[in-house]
């Protein structure tokens, strides 16, 4: 069984630039994309070999953690939707737009899509190679999906959400396609807007999704998408908003028959009705097995229990053991002794 890490990992304290987990008001932030440029310029010439530096920490730390599939932390994003909007074309910075988010929970000034949305110069190919010279284990790269990103952006120039996401979808395949060529293998685009949304996820989400990697075959690549069921905006948050506790199992069907070769789900905050995957015939599940928001370090026990309790509905050969979601909220000490306790844990089925 392998192991993977999400996305986001605690950033470190010597880089100094917005982050989405710590900003002012939270992850509900009015303004989450307000000083970033200017913190990149007082970077000035030596923002990549910070970025690098930044990276190369992270994804030593996942290693000795003993994760078999790595990410770079998403050191240098914002947040990983609007650092991925900042290289689209048609997305205006400079105008913010006032827009109810997160399904009605809160408010936030958010940059204006003005215009048709086109790729622009690759940027994640560059980053990749950078991050996978650093280690031999496998580099995944994230990417945020159409509907996610229509979900938190503002938007004067499209007329429906289905449209929008087309084009998002188009510009996104086109980076997708520079990273396999590039020999990128593990390529991850996050929708939890689909357990937020399930019925736009089976009306156009995942056609969208599948057009994100159109042309990509399963030998050159993994084709991956995560779905999370609610970011608390702070850590050991309670009663925070969640997606409706059935979405996964509404939208689990129509994933399987997709081209998706896995489908990330979050089990450890809120456990689901493991039924569910009985529907992933084919498809493997990145399972969720560490809470992301919580500063209470899971036991050895905890995480056996519940993969033999999926096991009971899946081959262990389509399960991939992994935290919920971003690791940003916790500090570097907790995320390092949480995945150190997953991964012994999961050597027991191996």
């Amino acid at each position: 069984m392998l192991t993977t890490v999400i996305g986001a990992f605690p950033k470190p304290a010597f880089l100094k630039i917005t982050d989405w987990f710590n900003a002012s008001g939270g992850t509900d932030t009015t303004n989450p994309t307000k000083f970033y440029n200017e913190e990149i310029k007082r970077m000035g010439s030596e923002a990549d070999k910070i970025f690098l530096k930044a990276a190369r920490e992270v994804i030593i730390d996942q290693e000795e953690c003993g994760i078999d599939i790595l990410t770079d932390g998403e050191v240098r994003r914002e947040n990983y939707i609007h650092y991925h909007c900042r290289h689209l074309e048609g997305v205006d910075f400079d105008t913010l737009t006032e827009k109810v988010a997160r399904t009605g929970n809160y408010k936030c000034w958010l940059p204006t899509i003005t215009n048709k949305i086109k790729a622009k110069e690759e940027f994640l190919v560059s980053e990749w190679k950078l991050n996978q010279s650093q280690t031999s284990k496998p580099v995944k790269v994230t990417i945020p999906g159409p509907m996610t990103i229509t979900d938190t952006i503002a938007n004067t120039h499209y007329t429906s959400d289905e449209e929008m996401g087309n084009d998002l979808a188009v510009a996104i395949n086109v980076e997708i396609k520079r990273l396999v060529s590039a020999g990128c293998k593990y390529i991850q685009v996050d929708e939890p807007l689909f357990a937020r949304k399930p019925d736009n996820a089976l009306a156009f989400g995942i056609k969208n999704l599948e057009k994100c990697f159109d042309g990509i075959n399963q030998e050159n690549v993994e084709r991956i998408t995560h779905i999370c069921c609610g970011y608390p905006d702070k850590l050991d948050a309670v009663n925070y908003p969640k997606a409706p506790l059935d979405s996964y199992k509404k939208i689990a069907k129509a994933l399987d028959d997709s081209i998706i070769d896995s489908v990330s789900i979050e089990d450890a905050h809120r456990h689901n009705d493991l039924s569910l995957l009985k529907d992933y015939t084919k498809t493997k599940v990145i399972f969720g097995l560490i809470k992301i928001a919580n500063s209470k370090i899971e036991s050895e026990e905890e995480i056996t229990v519940r993969l033999n309790e999926a096991l009971k509905f899946i081959a262990k050969e389509q399960l991939i053991a992994a935290p919920d979601c971003g690791l940003g909220h916790l500090s570097r000490g907790l995320a390092i002794s949480k995945l150190k306790v997953m991964s012994s844990a999961v050597k027991k089925f191996n």
